[in-house]
């Protein structure tokens, strides 16, 4: 009894650990926060709400001084946003862009941690040619002025919607609209010149919506799936969101753009609709926005961007119950008012909560409420012999991804499995996920119970380890 009643204390002491270590460096995951809405609580308790979750940066629609006070000195990175009403006079007139800077950015830096400001809202897809020819002579003046007053540090861009492209399927074939390409190509080059992200709003939801197949929803849901194969690149992408991310990738590279940086600014699904809406629903709003997060966790990024996840702000904070058209514009909100969970998607910092797993015949592994309790019925390597945590026998793909995202979502060192690693080679779902769930296994305490993976794994005597790729292994 005290031998299990120890073994349990350990494992949970390192699972807080591999989970504080999460949520402490989560640096990718952001949040929108809207204000369209009479309900909200107050800038102060929102700020503290962010500080207990592993949210790293607050999207703001515009520079509310109260809620960029409010986040002072809490290390949240802040986006500000520049109206699409401001862009004519950012554009021609280089004082009001001081001014802007002055109101809206001087007083706050660098207590408030304002890492970008967004000049308008998907400006070069809003069929206001007016507006589009004033949008990058206003990211270069308010960039200016920034310089100016030695805030340089602080990005502009702007927002696009996925209609920026002329085409996005396959991926690899994706391509600008011509309509929008000299504008593009001015706005690009600052981009590079500066370091600024070309910010993106992907929504699979949308994407779903429009072609309402069960199979559509889970390849948008992170779901198991077919997949869609890019028969230019042989790549098969098992979901919408890298699909939607590597044509962006894809239409920046065929303009020679190949190192300026993606950020999604929005894509979230909601949880509820009216009667005649397809998709929204609290079932498939936790799966997309939780895999999401196991998915950016894992660090395994895109086909065309492997190795690092893209810094994705989820949308949003809050319900805007103001806002106009159907009830799904009104509830995206992960938080309610008061400050509850809408539903659980594991952003808490308290260890307790983590994505839960859609309900599929793949299930997004978990360590069991009482360890102990499973002691005397798991299996157990002989003692003094290694043991490595396998997968079983006849696993699908699907699950085997299921368990690669878990673990390396657990905050392990998965960079041996990242391109360049010594483990990389053989470039195989199977190999990758061999590796991340021994490692997970070995990191935390090597009980027969961290190498269950949803009854998927199993512990092997022999070692897996091959060439210069070196899987830990121990005794128990």
């Amino acid at each position: 009894m005290a031998t299990a009643l120890l073994r349990s204390t350990v494992f949970f002491f390192v699972y807080s650990l591999l989970i504080f270590n999460i949520a402490d460096s989560q640096s990718f995951i952001g949040i929108n926060y809207g204000e369209v809405a009479d309900n909200l609580p107050p800038p102060s308790a929102t700020a503290k709400l962010l500080q207990s979750t592993s949210i790293e940066k607050v999207r703001l629609y515009g520079a509310d001084p109260a809620i960029i006070k409010a986040l002072a000195n809490t290390g949240i990175g802040i986006v500000i946003g520049a109206a699409n009403g401001d862009i004519p006079a950012l554009a021609s007139d280089p004082n009001f862009a001081k001014n802007w800077v002055n109101a809206n950015v001087a007083p706050f830096s660098p207590a408030s941690k304002i890492i970008l400001i967004t000049v308008g809202n998907e400006v070069i897809t809003s069929n206001d040619q007016n507006l589009m020819n004033q949008l990058v002579p206003a990211i270069q003046n308010l960039h200016n002025a920034l310089n100016s007053m030695s805030l340089g540090d602080i990005k502009v861009s702007t927002v696009h919607s996925m209609a920026v492209l002329r085409q996005s399927e396959p991926p690899s074939s994706a391509l600008f609209h011509p309509n929008y390409m000299s504008v593009l190509k001015e706005l690009l080059e600052f981009n590079n010149a500066t370091g600024s992200p070309f910010t993106i709003n992907p929504y699979p939801y949308f994407a779903y919506r429009s072609d309402p197949r069960p199979e559509t929803l889970a390849f948008c849901l992170f779901q198991p799936n077919a997949g869609r194969l890019d028969t230019n690149t042989n790549i098969k992408y098992m979901n919408m969101f890298d699909a939607q991310v590597d044509a962006i990738r894809s239409a920046l590279n065929s303009m020679g753009f190949k190192n300026v940086e993606i950020v999604v600014a929005e894509t979230g699904w909601p949880y509820k609709g009216d009667g005649d809406e397809v998709g929204p629903s609290v079932e498939n709003a936790k799966a997309f926005n939780g895999n999401l997060i196991a998915h950016l966790r894992s660090m395994v990024g895109t086909p065309l961007m492997p190795g690092k996840s893209v810094d994705t702000y989820l949308f949003a904070l809050y319900d805007e119950d103001l806002k106009p058209g159907p009830g799904s514009e009104r509830a995206f909100g992960l938080f309610k008012p008061d400050l509850t969970m809408t539903y659980d998607i594991g952003l808490l910092k308290n260890g307790q909560n983590t994505p839960a797993a859609p309900k599929t015949p793949v299930t997004t592994p978990s360590s069991p409420a009482n360890p102990s309790a499973k002691a005397p019925t798991s299996p157990k390597p002989k003692a003094g012999g290694g043991s490595w945590c396998v997968p079983k026998g006849g696993v699908s793909n699907a699950q085997l991804q299921a368990n690669l995202d878990y673990a390396c979502g657990r905050g392990i060192d998965c960079s041996a499995i990242q391109p360049g690693g010594a483990c990389f080679e053989p470039n195989t779902i199977v190999a990758h996920a061999t590796y991340a769930m021994n490692l997970f296994y070995q990191t935390a305490g090597r009980y027969p119970w961290t190498c269950d993976f949803s009854q998927s794994a199993t512990l092997s005597s022999n070692n897996p380890s091959y060439n210069g790729c070196n899987y830990p292994g121990g005794s128990t």
